[in-house]
């Protein structure tokens, strides 16, 4: 593995574990992005923070590593309706233009991308 990718690997593993302790550290920081039709909102905010550590984790080690990337790839899937429901219902979060939730729609693909490079 190239030194390049070895650095995006381990600021990719940095980035979920991180992401995912926010969860906990931060749950109203989600809350807004969560549709109505789901139930248990704090559950499911707990439940994908702690999918994102124990896959932040899991991606840094060489033999779990493909399967965390599919992991991590299925998790950006299932929490992209939260992503819609938020550009589509003009949610603000932590006080930013609504707008920014339609910017960060495009980069779901991007960290599929990232993550598909390590399966």
């Amino acid at each position: 593995m190239g030194m390049a990718k070895r650095i995006l690997l381990y600021a990719m593993g940095v980035f979920y574990v991180l992401a995912g302790c926010n969860h906990f550290a931060d749950t109203d920081f989600y809350r807004p992005l969560m549709p109505l039709y789901l139930p248990a909102h704090t559950e499911l905010i707990y439940v994908s923070g702690v999918a994102e550590i124990l896959l932040g984790i899991a991606v840094l080690v060489p033999r779990l590593r493909p399967a965390a990337a599919w992991g991590i790839i299925a998790l950006l899937i299932a929490v992209f309706p939260a992503n819609i429901h938020a550009a589509v219902n003009e949610v603000s979060v932590a006080g930013l233009d609504p707008i920014w939730s339609w910017v960060r729609l495009p980069f779901q693909g991007v960290f599929i991308a990232w993550a598909y490079w390590y399966t």
